[in-house]
Order: C-alpha cells, then structure tokens, then sequence
C-alpha cells in the first residue's frame, strides 16, 4: 500500500507455508487452500484462500478484498474434471519428493532475475527484483529459491475445485463486505492453460452480485495480473476507500 496505507488500519502481510520466509512443509505432506486456511487462523492473533476463510470463519471478516481473484476456484465441468485434477496433484508431489534429495539450484542474481521474468513476462524488472528480495537466500558462490518447489502455479495441481451447485451455499455463508478487483489485462488474458475461459469468473460475479447486493463492489483497473506490484498505485486508493467506507467514526 506504501504511502496509500491508512494509519488507523494495522496490515499483516504473512508467508504461506513453503513461501518466503515460512518453514517448508514435511516430506509427503501436500500443499493445498485448506491448509493455509489453518495457517491463517492461527496468526489471526490470498484471494482463493481469503475467499474459503471468509466462508469457514464468516463471524471473523468485515471487509475482504480479493485482488486478481476470486471467492472460490470454479472449474464449469468441475464435476468431470475434478479425477484428472486429484491424480495430477498426487503425481506432482511423488514426482517432487523424488527430486527433493537433489542440493538446490545456485543461480547468479542476474541468471535468477532473468529466469523470473522470462517466466512471467506480465512482471516489471523492478517488481521481480523486489519478489526476490523476499524469495532467495543468498549462499557463498550466488543465491537459492526460498520457495518449496513442491508448490504449484497451476489451480488444477493445488486447489479443490467446486461446482456452480456448490457456489451458492459457500456465498451465503459470507457476512464481510467484498471488494472485487481485476486488471483490465488480468489473470484471464495471462498465457495459461484453462484461463482462457471467463465463463466461471462471469458466473461467480453474478452469483455475488445476486447473494451480498450492496455488500459488493467490483472494480476494474488498468495493469495485468501484476498490477498491485507493478502499479500499486492502481489499485491502493481503491482499497483505502472501500476499507473506509461504512466504517463508524472514531469518538474524540
């Protein structure tokens, strides 16, 4: 949020499980939204799994925003797809645990720089020099990934996908105020296998615009998927306004 931060408002921001600065999950253990649920609870002292929190814990969340996501991973033929997805995530970590015993990769900071933006061309060089500043560690003859390799950029390989059927009772459940956002070039226009389809997106707008009414607001910004790194200022005054908003005065 940088200078658009609210200083009555305290931010947490925190690393998920095999993220950043956080611990690597166990050896069989595998990664999935429902866990970090859990681990969001526990420090309660994104997006998917702020959507699934807001739904398991809806008492706890007055406002939630979901920037370049959505409440819940929706697949139209979920119910057909959903075997593939099951084997596919089962196949990935036995393939990963057999690979774990290898030393990790050393990378030079300009090969490891060069290697991050070739594989998210939507991301600024000085947004991936600010991710790595946070995601590798430096070691004697260059640095290493912090990120637990096991984890996944592929929905299909991590999140438990649910049907339209499903969608309705989950969003009934909500009690917070939900900001939508989404970049004009966003995750639909990234080059990945299944976001070419924006009829799941088209459905659960509709669904939450139908089921919180005036609890939602949706917005569109100018950026790609990357815009609250690349461009924050696209994206803060939004958020400061709708966590100001319907917010009681403070007494004097």
């Amino acid at each position: 949020m940088g200078e658009d931060a609210l200083p009555n408002f305290y931010y947490v921001a925190m690393d998920f499980g095999g993220h950043g600065l956080s611990s690597h999950y166990s050896p069989g253990v595998q990664y999935h939204p429902e866990n970090f649920v859990s681990e969001i609870r526990r420090v309660m002292a994104g997006g998917i799994t702020a959507g699934m929190f807001s739904c398991t814990f809806p008492e706890m969340v007055d406002k939630l925003v979901l920037l370049e996501s959505t409440l819940v991973a929706m697949d139209t033929n979920e119910l057909e797809n959903l075997p593939a997805y099951r084997r596919s995530r089962v196949e990935l970590t036995l393939q990963q645990e057999e690979a774990s015993g290898k030393p990790p990769r050393v990378y030079s900071q300009e090969e490891i720089l060069q290697r991050l933006l070739q594989a998210n061309t939507h991301v600024w060089e000085e947004s991936a020099k600010i991710i790595l500043q946070r995601g590798t560690s430096p070691v004697a003859t260059g640095v290493v990934l912090k990120r637990d390799q096991r984890l996944s950029t592929q929905p299909e390989r991590y999140a438990e996908f649910i049907s339209r059927e499903q969608l309705l009772p989950l969003t009934k459940k909500l009690q917070a105020h939900l900001l939508l956002i989404r970049a004009s070039q966003g995750c639909n226009d990234v080059s990945r296998k299944n976001h070419h389809k924006k009829e799941p997106l088209g459905f659960i707008i509709k669904t939450l615009k139908s089921v919180l009414k005036e609890r939602f607001q949706y917005v569109e910004v100018p950026g790609n998927h990357y815009v609250h790194i690349n461009q924050p200022d696209h994206v803060a005054g939004v958020i400061s306004s709708f966590l100001e908003s319907d917010r009681p005065q403070a007494q004097e």
